[in-house]
């Protein structure tokens, strides 16, 4: 890790501690006071980029995998789990409504929740909500399928503001629903919109939900933005549906764009940062991965192709990035890849489209029929250190790790595990 990347991770470690513990509310009890360091706030978690700092997890598991803390019943959806200050949240779907939910994250007990739209049905049964929550100090975000907005009160559930992205901004739906998640930047709140008339890419107050600015005329993508800043430039990345887009995060002022049009305008995974000056992005339905190479200084910023090939092509799930290598499934296939080059190191199936996080240097991996899988993170071949069926059906949502629970959910229930053997 090089001085600037340790440099930020301290200080977004730091900005998400004092967030966490400004959403106590009086008289909470011990469970949630634990250290917020290692909370999960959002997508992908605390940096966005689907890696745990937490260490010492457990390595062998029984047969049945690690011990179950509590199961709560769900309904449809793909919305991933963010643990903030002892809370989880997540959305979900009873078949006729759709809610934003907030359980207690040590035992499940549900704590709040709201209706934030009608159930949205998706022609191929991939029903419900797709946005992960975000947490941030007093407030939590949610997006609903059909594109409503909100910012609440964290600890109650109580709504501050929303908005209706396809009334007030003509966004655009998506063939399988609005499936971004918002990210925080500074005092804003910032979202792929996919609206007209200047009204793709759009930040918000995060405090009042008022429009801050409002930026390019593209179709809307499936990706969630990130923040990078590379030469001293500070730069929003998005993946919208036909293109890598870059823009200034005073007033969306467009830094740099590169075209990347999947068919369908299906481009779903989150884009990454590799070390020191690198974006990599990948899709699938044939599209396949790229690398691009940003040179940027005085305010300004290009980007220009490194590689392009089909040797990743993320379906949904985001690939994770190590030392050099990429982690992450082409379509059905798990597979290691070298990031400098784009060629495979190795390559394993029977996982389906699954997704995948690390932790503690090992691949914390969920199939798609629910297997959960500890593997080794190493260029040098597929090592499975353990696993077990820890869900059933469809289970294309990320897990997310937390305090050593790692939270899991398909579309039905919401698990809990103990990761670290402590409870």
């Amino acid at each position: 890790m090089n001085s600037v990347q340790a440099f930020s991770r301290t200080i977004a470690l730091v900005a998400i501690s004092v967030c966490s513990l400004a959403m106590l509310p009086g008289g909470e009890s011990a469970r949630t006071s634990m250290p917020a360091g290692s909370d999960w706030p959002q997508w992908r978690g605390p940096n966005r980029d689907g890696i745990s700092t937490e260490t010492g997890i457990l390595k062998t598991w029984p047969d049945d995998g690690p011990k179950v803390l509590w199961r709560v019943a769900l309904g449809k959806g793909f919305s991933g789990v963010s643990i903030a200050a002892g809370r989880a949240y997540t959305m979900f779907s009873d078949g006729t409504d759709e809610f934003m939910l907030c359980v207690d994250a040590g035992t499940g007990q549900e704590l709040w929740r709201f209706k934030t739209d009608q159930n949205y049905v998706e022609r191929q049964g991939g029903d419900g909500p797709r946005c992960t929550p975000l947490v941030e100090g007093k407030m939590a975000y949610g997006l609903s399928a059909f594109g409503k907005l909100y910012g609440f009160d964290a600890a109650s559930g109580k709504k501050i503001w929303d908005h209706d992205l396809q009334k007030e901004f003509e966004a655009k739906m998506p063939i399988w629903g609005i499936s971004t998640t918002p990210m925080i930047e500074g005092d804003m709140l910032l979202l792929d919109v996919g609206g007209k008339s200047g009204h793709s890419l759009m930040a918000f107050d995060k405090k009042s939900g008022k429009v801050v600015w409002n930026s390019q005329t593209d179709q809307p993508g499936y990706s969630a933005p990130i923040a990078v800043t590379i030469g001293g430039v500070r730069q929003l990345i998005f993946l919208t549906g036909a293109n890598l887009v870059a823009v200034a995060p005073q007033e969306g002022k467009l830094l740099w764009s590169q075209p990347w049009q999947t068919a369908s305008f299906v481009n779903a995974a989150t884009p990454i940062f590799i070390p020191q000056d690198k974006i990599f992005i990948s899709s699938g339905y044939d599209q396949g991965a790229g690398l691009f190479q940003i040179q940027a200084a005085n305010g300004r910023a290009t980007a220009q192709s490194v590689w392009m090939n089909k040797n990743m092509r993320n379906h949904m799930a985001t690939s994770i990035y190590r030392e050099g290598y990429l982690y992450g499934f082409d379509e059905a296939t798990f597979k290691c890849l070298d990031v400098a080059t784009g060629e495979d190191q190795w390559k394993t199936r029977g996982l389906g489209k699954g997704s995948v996080m690390l932790a503690d240097g090992h691949l914390i991996i969920l199939s798609e029929r629910g297997k959960l899988v500890l593997a080794e993170a190493s260029p040098s071949g597929y090592v499975e250190k353990a696993s077990a069926q820890m869900l059933r059906g469809k289970c294309w949502t990320p897990p997310s790790l937390a305090h050593g629970k790692l939270y899991l959910r398909n579309e039905k229930e919401m698990v809990c595990l103990d990761l670290k053997g402590e409870a």
